[in-house]
């Protein structure tokens, strides 16, 4: 059964990152086509991570204008107006939390999918290289039988059969076939240094993916803590707790406008590469593959010839053509040489086995099964790869103004609880027009206890026929008040001091 041709078509979403200026440090123009190795790609890849550098420098710049205005604008107002301004503090704050914890879920999400591209590219780059390392197995291997076994049995034969002209011959006919499949063999591309890139490429790749899926994932972790400890100090009105949240906002701030120029460089380099791949693999492969071997990987169209289909025929008919010289000596030349009939037989197995390792060569050299890994590479790095980071670009953008606008609220929230702790310091606890001492007085159970010394023998006991003063009483009640309370301490000792 025929399998189904596998196409690559680049995602919408690449040719729009493709379409981003290239600048590079002069700001000149430049050609979008994905060339790594020009200074001049590299610079505007450079310049477009310069991105985040700008977006943090423009935060930076906006926060500075605010704290400038609010130092130098700031007025005594009444506690009527400072209701609202509280009130308005809380809601944006509030409100950058849940837009923080809002792109912390897209960041995830975008965090998942860029490492599952990856993993599939590295798996597919590690699937081709097992390819190759087969192909070069089987090509070195067979050749190993033919310049080692097979020649070393043909020597023992040509002085065995040296008295018989005839068999000499079919010996000569055998070398000659053997040489043929040494030189087709040997006339196939040596793809051990592709097999070497790729291990390589593969293994750096998943170094530094490992790497930046739990960078990504310390920062949204570090979000949502910063947005729990914001909450929690709102709650708790504590300065020491909106002083930390300050200083952790400030280090998301700048990781976040980071990752953002790192992510948008990524996503449209990735993009640059994944408009035309071909044509950059096939420039990177000349000194290693001839184009038309590139080509026939790179699409594997049904109407195009197989490179290797040449050699490899000659080599199954050469193969197959020793095998049947090798039962003619055995059935004929045996009977009069005995001792030929060991080498026959172990050149016999070489040709079996060298046999099947061109069957197995001629299937690992079918275009379709390197061409699968290869779209199954480009699936993993142009879809979910880049896909995942638009998603952490927009998470990172999302988190960055939503952080300055909780930087900025959580300031004015500072400077808020500092004024109230240092207003309530100012006021006098013996104050009777303090809120305080107006709440203590409000409490009946607990002047009733001030009065008696705190003792609970007494705080039930009726205040009526004790002496004790009315709700409201004037100065000549309270001289009497005292008079008698003062006798009763003379009498009782400390039960009444107050």
């Amino acid at each position: 059964m025929a399998t189904a041709r596998l196409d690559y078509v680049p995602p919408w979403w690449t040719y729009w990152l493709h379409n981003f200026p290239h600048f590079t440090f002069l700001l000149q123009s430049t050609d979008n086509t994905f060339k790594p190795e020009e200074a001049s790609y590299q610079q505007s890849v450079i310049i477009l991570a310069c991105v985040g550098a700008v977006g943090l420098g423009l935060s930076l710049l906006i926060l500075t204008v605010y704290l400038i205005c609010l130092c130098c604008c700031h007025k005594d107002i009444d506690e009527e107006t400072k209701r609202p301004n509280n009130r308005c503090i809380t809601w944006t704050a509030v409100a950058a939390g849940l837009i923080i914890c809002s792109a912390v879920g897209v960041g995830f999400y975008g965090n998942s999918e860029t490492n599952d591209g990856v993993y599939q590219l590295t798996y597919s780059l590690y699937g081709a290289n097992q390819t190759i390392g087969g192909i070069n197995n089987m090509v070195s291997g067979s050749v190993g039988n033919a310049e080692t076994g097979l020649k070393q049995h043909l020597l023992r034969l040509d002085e065995i059969f040296s008295t018989r002209p005839d068999y000499l011959q079919s010996l000569r006919f055998m070398q000659l076939m053997l040489n043929n499949v040494v030189r087709e063999l040997t006339a196939l591309p040596d793809v051990s240094k592709a097999n070497v890139d790729l291990t390589a490429i593969a293994d750096q790749i998943a170094f530094a993916e490992y790497y930046r899926w739990l960078t990504y994932l310390l920062l949204l972790i570090l979000d949502l803590i910063i947005c729990l400890a914001l909450f929690l100090g709102m709650a708790r009105q504590s300065r020491v707790l909106i002083i930390m949240v300050m200083a952790f906002v400030t280090l998301s701030l700048i990781l976040s406008w980071a990752s953002l120029g790192g992510d948008t460089a990524a996503a449209v380099g990735a993009s640059d590469f994944c408009v035309a791949p071909d044509k950059f693999i096939v420039n990177q492969t000349t000194d290693v593959l001839t184009a038309d071997v590139a080509h026939y990987y790179l699409f594997c169209t049904p109407n195009q010839p197989n490179p290797f289909q040449q050699s490899l025929t000659v080599c199954q008919r050469s193969l197959t053509t020793m095998q049947i010289q090798i039962q003619g000596l055995l059935q004929f030349s045996v009977p009069i040489f005995p001792t030929a009939e060991r080498d026959l037989l172990g050149i016999q197995r070489l040709l079996n086995s060298t046999e099947f390792s061109v069957h197995q060569l001629t299937a690992l050299l079918d275009c379709r099964g390197l061409h699968k890994d290869y779209v199954d590479a480009l699936m993993g790095l142009c879809y979910d790869g880049v896909e995942g980071l638009l998603y952490l670009s927009l998470f990172s953008l999302l988190a960055a103004c939503a952080l300055s606008a909780m930087l900025c609220a959580t300031f004015r929230l500072w400077t808020r609880v500092g004024s109230r702790e240092k207003e309530y310091d100012d006021i006098d606890e013996e104050d009777p027009f303090n809120p305080q001492a107006r709440r203590t007085s409000y409490n009946p159970r607990r002047n009733q206890s001030m009065l008696f010394g705190g003792n609970p023998r007494y705080e039930n006991v009726p205040l009526i026929g004790r002496g004790s003063p009315p709700p409201s009483y004037t100065p000549s009640m309270r001289t009497t008040y005292l008079s008698m309370t003062e006798s009763q301490i003379r009498h009782f000792g400390t039960d009444f001091q107050v």
